[in-house]
């Protein structure tokens, strides 16, 4: 009798331990499986000037374009590529349209944050169901090349995240698009992909569009600064960052904090009029040879006085590169638990001080340069007191 007791219970606790890990393997599944940015549609004034920008400033091969000559009246777009990231430049060609008022209540800026997805409809059923806002319904796009799926969501400002299935489709871009390219000569700079994407919103908004990004997105709270970490003598502002299950996606989201003078993100709101997109953290091997490149085709960036690198050893410990060398191109060095990491960070990229670019090459950092914030925030502040905006 104890030995079929004994087997009985065993089979029992098998059965019941298969059945618990099943139910807690989807629990725990990720509701919203996110492959990578897909791409980043910035709304500006003249497309076509922007694309001419992007390619000889930072390398950018024009691969796709959508107008008047593709059948689309209302706008025109120059979709650009290096490695694996994308850049969609949108402008109006009707004065009353969406894309016109976008850009004449912010300037130039980033309308689209769109992530790579296998599934477009279930992105947008599981996200409408946990409370997101519909921005566009799953809608079938089509043509010689196959056919891709797309939907989108609103988030903070005006901004929207679209879902992206393209498996389906074998096109330069997507359809309504018509492969393209530029009969200038394009050096890529060795820009490979999407680090992160930083947005900006107002006093008192962060944790709700923390809670938003954790409750509609599965996404989870990686890593929290506040005014303590984020400050200087004038302005301080506070930023918590969410990442989604894999870690492809990143979004560290910033609200202004009380200081002395007016912060960053206060003089971005003040320009941009809504929350919105601060800056695109973009990845490289080989940040030296990047940076030296973009500063000879023209591109500038935030100035960090020379006393920073007085004690760079003693702060971040041994790193590969010379001193000298981060020196002579500005970049700043920070350490984590595993790794360490170098960074440097553009001024804004159009006429409004908005939008900026990140410079990032990892060497095992998983962080965003905690050690850095006071060097660069002092920087920042100093090309405010230019404007006249601190």
């Amino acid at each position: 009798m104890h030995t079929k007791i004994t087997f009985f219970s065993r089979i029992f606790a098998r059965n019941f331990n298969d059945f618990y890990d099943l139910k807690y393997k989807r629990m725990s599944t990720d509701f919203l499986p996110l492959n990578g940015t897909d791409h980043i549609e910035f709304y500006v004034g003249n497309a076509k000037q922007a694309a001419y920008y992007y390619q000889q400033a930072f390398g950018y091969h024009l691969v796709a374009y959508s107008g008047l000559e593709t059948g689309n009246t209302d706008r025109t777009s120059y979709v650009l590529q290096q490695d694996k990231i994308r850049l969609v430049l949108t402008a109006p060609l009707k004065p009353d349209s969406e894309v016109a008022e976008h850009v004449r209540l912010h300037g130039d800026g980033v309308k689209v944050l769109a992530l790579w997805v296998d599934d477009a409809r279930a992105a947008y059923e599981e996200t409408i169901k946990r409370g997101a806002k519909s921005a566009m319904e799953p809608t079938v796009l089509s043509d010689e090349h196959g056919e891709a799926i797309v939907s989108a969501i609103h988030t903070y400002g005006e901004t929207i995240h679209k879902f992206v299935e393209r498996k389906n489709y074998k096109g330069a871009f997507l359809p309504s698009f018509q492969a393209a390219s530029s009969q200038m000569e394009i050096k890529p700079v060795g820009l490979k992909y999407v680090d992160h994407c930083v947005g900006n919103v107002g006093l008192g908004e962060m944790n709700n569009w923390v809670k938003f990004y954790e409750d509609v997105m599965g996404f989870k709270l990686l890593i929290t600064f506040d005014d303590n970490d984020i400050s200087t003598e004038y302005t301080a502002l506070m930023s918590k960052v969410v990442s989604n299950g894999n870690g492809y996606v990143k979004f560290p989201i910033n609200e202004p904090a009380e200081g002395r003078k007016k912060s960053q993100i206060e003089e971005y709101l003040d320009f941009y009029k809504t929350g919105g997109v601060q800056h695109i953290a973009i990845a490289t091997d080989d940040i030296l040879e990047t940076v030296g490149e973009l500063r000879r085709r023209g591109v500038d960036f935030l100035y960090v006085p020379d006393n920073y690198y007085d004690d760079l050893l003693e702060r971040v410990g041994d790193i590969e590169e010379e001193v000298e060398a981060l020196k002579a191109q500005n970049i700043l060095v920070d350490r984590d638990d595993e790794g360490y990491l170098l960074q440097i960070f553009t001024k804004p990229v159009q006429d409004r001080p908005t939008v900026f670019y990140e410079i990032i090459q990892r060497k095992g950092a998983k962080s965003f340069g905690k050690g850095n914030f006071k060097a660069l925030f002092e920087a920042i502040e100093r090309e405010q007191a230019l404007r006249g905006t601190l």
